[in-house]
């Protein structure tokens, strides 16, 4: 158990959120907070005394065969052959070194695996084959024992890539639709065909994934509950074990920041109108919300397989072992990353550093946030509170020593008060309305160090 920390660990009162969309919290720090370390410690000694028997591997795949409008993930689009193999011989390298210094403190064991970025089915069928055989032969993964995610898109979900993915064991395919109306995915600066999606669908179906998830966006320009129920309706029609609802953000240096002209009050009334109507569309066709974003089918792989154990829980707050330009490792003590942006320049830029990387860089970590008590215990709090599963108060106990109502007092005052978390059965759970300011009440319990390092990031 750690030393618990004194009472009120926030410094001052939360800012009051004036908006239900201030920021996705999928990983607590955000990137925006790491720096490049002066010190760059050696990977052996980052990973010295972790827990190795329940790891993670996250290998991110930065390409994609186009940028949609709303995105500021970290991908370069239509990079050629060279580059990709050349990508691959060094995620060969720097897998080789990192399995070295986590063999130096054990003997490592995955429980989990994904492959994001990116759209790794950007990556040809041969090349996706090596993919796999870097983190079977190299990591020691093995992909057909683990639960295994994917990220694709329409365009690339073709039959030979799809054909690799299942035999070499995929459990989750991920495929980005945002909308299946050609005039929304045009206005999110998407342009597909319905044709085309549909056709990938039919190949994803046909490759019996245990789990398929497709992807939907509200708040697309001109997007209205009628339209949007068509997107639910043609997704609802493959019935897929798992459907992603994803507000629109518009971000800096992204497609559709400098068309963007609609006021945040407005914006705010469609996305939350939309969102409500689509998360009652759904919970009435059988599905279940286990997240904000997240919906899963009753009956299906995606709740019947839902991991609850400890297990799980660890790979939440660390044992993460991130490979490829742009990926990120966890450990209690160091979090650590790659560099980042999203303009296209230094994108391109990052990625021919990372492929003309020597070998012995790719021993110490580079750019990294180092944790502390007070940032473990707001990881775990975002970690939890965020889903519909809640905050267990005497899980927290056990591990820090005291209550999160009292580590975080101001924080829980104010969502008590809103009415968005409410205390059932020992947890502290989001209320429905909790769950529509998921985007805001994550932001609640960010640090002062990490706002400050978020503020001072310069957008690139």
């Amino acid at each position: 158990m750690a030393t618990s920390l004194p009472l009120h660990i926030s410094s001052s009162a939360p800012e009051e959120p004036t908006t239900p969309y201030k920021q996705y919290v999928y990983a607590y720090p955000h990137q925006k907070a790491y720096r490049l370390g002066t010190d760059r410690p050696p990977l052996s000694e980052v990973w010295a005394g972790e827990r190795l028997d329940a790891l993670s591997l996250y290998v991110h795949v930065p390409f994609c065969e186009m940028r949609c409008g709303f995105c500021n993930l970290f991908t370069r689009t239509g990079a050629p052959e060279e580059v990709t193999s050349a990508f691959l011989d060094t995620l060969a390298r720097q897998a080789r070194v990192t399995r070295e210094a986590l063999d130096a403190n054990g003997t490592p064991r995955f429980t989990l695996a994904a492959f994001g970025g990116g759209t790794p089915t950007y990556l040809t069928a041969d090349e996706l084959v090596r993919l796999c055989d870097i983190c079977e032969h190299v990591m020691g993964a093995d992909l057909k024992a683990v639960p295994w995610s994917v990220e694709t898109s329409p365009a690339t979900a073709t039959a030979d890539r799809i054909a690799v993915l299942a035999e070499r064991g995929a459990t989750r395919l991920s495929i980005g639709v945002q909308s299946f109306i050609d005039e929304e995915a045009r206005a999110a600066v998407r342009p597909q065909k319905r044709s085309e999606v549909e056709a990938a669908l039919g190949r994803l179906k046909e490759a019996a994934f245990p789990i398929l998830n497709i992807d939907l966006i509200y708040g697309i320009d001109g997007q209205t509950e009628q339209s949007f129920q068509v997107s639910l309706d043609a997704a609802l029609g493959w019935e897929p074990e798992e459907i992603y609802l994803y507000p629109l953000y518009v971000r800096p240096l992204t497609g559709l920041m400098a068309r963007h002209d609609k006021s945040g009050e407005l914006w705010d009334e469609q996305r939350l109108r939309l969102y409500r109507f689509g998360r009652e569309y759904l919970l009435s066709a059988g599905y279940r919300q286990t997240s904000m974003r997240v919906f899963s089918r009753i009956g299906s792989a995606a709740v019947d397989g839902a991991d609850d154990s400890n297990i799980s829980e660890y790979n939440q707050q660390a044992g993460m072992v991130g490979l490829g330009v742009g990926a990120r490792s966890f450990t209690t003590g160091l979090h650590y990353t790659t560099d980042y942006a999203v303009a296209v320049p230094e994108v391109r830029r990052i990625i021919d550093e990372y492929i003309a990387t020597p070998t012995e860089k790719f021993r110490r970590a580079q750019w990294s946030f180092r944790m502390d008590d007070g940032e473990r215990r707001r990881m775990f709090v975002l970690g939890m509170l965020l889903e519909s599963g809640g905050l267990p108060v005497e899980r927290y106990r056990e591990r820090f020593g005291s209550l999160p109502q009292e580590d975080f007092a101001a924080e829980f005052a104010l969502v008590t008060e809103r009415g968005w978390v409410e205390r059932d059965d020992a947890v502290l759970r989001l209320t429905p309305e909790g769950m529509a300011w998921a985007d805001a009440i994550g932001p609640l319990f960010f640090s002062s160090r990490v706002n400050e390092a978020m503020a001072t990031y310069q957008d690139r």
